[in-house]
């Protein structure tokens, strides 16, 4: 298949289910900073395409590009988790309708970027005779672990988790066994497989897109470069063109805007843990009792618990039922606390002036949007990779503290969650990792003014796209 030449660069951006997010805001990026044309192509599953509809009637309002959501797969009846397996899965499935809808395109593609779990459709950009990108949405050290996988793969003996020493990666930061991402936990699994696969596969991309700053990660990305260290195994040219995050959109909610309002400056503790992750109701407790017993202002936004501590499917029960709260939690807190059921407009809640601290997840879009608010986090990782950015956020950029015990590997009491909210919002070490936030966060915003690192990253990769560079 080959498509005419033509002057204008066209990039298609490819999603993978549950990934919606960090492509639409690559593709506002491409268009409103370097006047690249772009077609955004969603996939979806049977787990996703309920919870991605508003994000993409959204996206299809705001005319910056041609969003086409391809029709959503199915993959119940052949995994049973919400790993990477199903992800995977739902993108080998679509390609036949990805390859209609390119084909059907009136402006033909320069190039094809793909979210790194659609790695599958790179075959497609070979038959379109266009180049491959993959955007890895995660950070460069994450990018260093998935590059050198297929390596520890060979080297280490049974389950990563259960490895006695940690897992070395050459010119960067060594993973910790209980720190590595989801996938890689245990070997005889499928998502092991298909991590596996995506770390073989990656390299083979005409280059990579990783959602981090130069600023923000030297060293792991001079490792990436270097052709003795990780260059010798990714061959392909890095753009580090972070942070890529969703700005602030909407006004709050009268009720939302008018208690915050009335709380001072930098006080109130904003707790989530994203979509997908969720706590059993034995920690919902404690987190609870800790809240309480901390006396500092917050917002929760409260979902149903899940059975086990990480990623599950959280119980069902009616929006507003809290009755696996402590009892009488509502009325002690009722001053100093809000409770948001399901959802909450995260980004405008961090931007807002009364807000001090994220008590999050540490998925890492949370993380670039707490970054670019300047705000110190307390760390609660609960799969994915998060555990590897709760380190590097406490202990490389020292902007979070955590608990001593993961919140995967057992409850974590009150007293210990009272402990690290103080820690952050009131001892003296806080305002320390305050001002570490606040200067990260003019970093951030330097990167993608012009002249920028993340500037130059993004007009390097613009005239990639391009057939001419006069069309740039």
């Amino acid at each position: 298949m080959e498509f005419s030449a033509t002057n204008a660069a066209h990039a298609v951006l490819v999603s993978s289910p549950g990934h919606l997010l960090p492509i639409l805001e690559l593709g506002k990026l491409l268009v409103t900073s370097h006047n690249v044309g772009v077609t955004i192509l969603v996939v979806s599953n049977h787990l996703t395409a309920t919870g991605e509809s508003l994000i993409v009637q959204s996206a299809i309002a705001s005319n910056l590009y041609n969003v086409i959501h391809l029709p959503p797969v199915d993959t119940s009846n052949r995994t049973s988790g919400p790993g990477i397996t199903h992800i995977v899965l739902a993108v080998r499935e679509i390609k036949p309708a990805l390859r209609s809808a390119l084909s059907a395109l009136e402006s033909p593609p320069t190039a094809l970027i793909l979210h790194h779990l659609a790695f599958d459709c790179f075959e497609i950009a070979d038959e379109f005779e266009i180049p491959k990108f993959v955007y890895v949405s995660p950070n460069a050290w994450f990018l260093a672990l998935l590059s050198y996988t297929p390596v520890l793969d060979k080297i280490v003996e049974g389950n990563f988790v259960d490895h006695k020493e940690n897992l070395v990666i050459p010119g960067c930061r060594s993973v910790r066994p209980k720190e590595v991402p989801t996938p890689l936990g245990y070997r005889k699994s499928s998502d092991y497989a298909e991590f596996l696969h995506v770390a073989l596969e990656i390299p083979k991309a005409d280059g990579i897109l990783v959602n981090t700053w130069e600023e923000l990660q030297p060293r792991t990305l001079a490792a990436l470069r270097d052709e003795k260290l990780l260059g010798g195994i990714v061959k392909a040219a890095i753009y580090p063109i972070g942070p890529i995050y969703r700005a602030p959109s909407k006004e709050l909610s009268s009720e939302l805007s008018e208690w915050l309002g009335k709380q001072p400056k930098e006080s109130v503790v904003y707790v989530s843990f994203g979509n997908k992750g969720g706590i059993s109701v034995e920690q919902i407790v404690e987190l609870a009792w800790g809240l309480e017993l901390s006396q500092q202002r917050f917002i929760w936004v409260v979902r149903p618990p899940v059975q086990k501590t990480g990623i599950g499917v959280h119980a069902k029960i009616g929006n507003n039922d809290v009755s696996f709260l402590p009892q009488g939690f509502m009325d002690r807190t009722r001053e100093v606390g809000l409770l948001i059921p399901q959802w909450a407009p995260q980004v405008e809640i961090l931007n807002n002036p009364s807000v001090g601290a994220f008590f999050s997840h540490c998925g890492w879009n949370s993380t670039v949007e707490c970054i670019c608010c300047g705000l110190p986090m307390i760390a609660w990782p609960l799969f994915a990779e998060q555990k590897m950015n709760a380190t590097l956020l406490t202990e490389e950029l020292g902007i979070a503290v955590r608990s001593e015990i993961l919140p995967t590997e057992g409850i974590v009491g009150r007293e210990e969650i009272k402990r690290i909210i103080r820690r952050v919002t009131v001892d003296e070490e806080g305002g320390g990792m305050r001002e570490r936030a606040k200067a990260l966060k003019l970093a951030a915003a330097k990167a993608h003014k012009e002249g920028g690192s993340s500037y130059n990253a993004v007009a390097q990769l613009a005239k990639k796209l391009c057939i001419s560079d006069s069309s740039c």
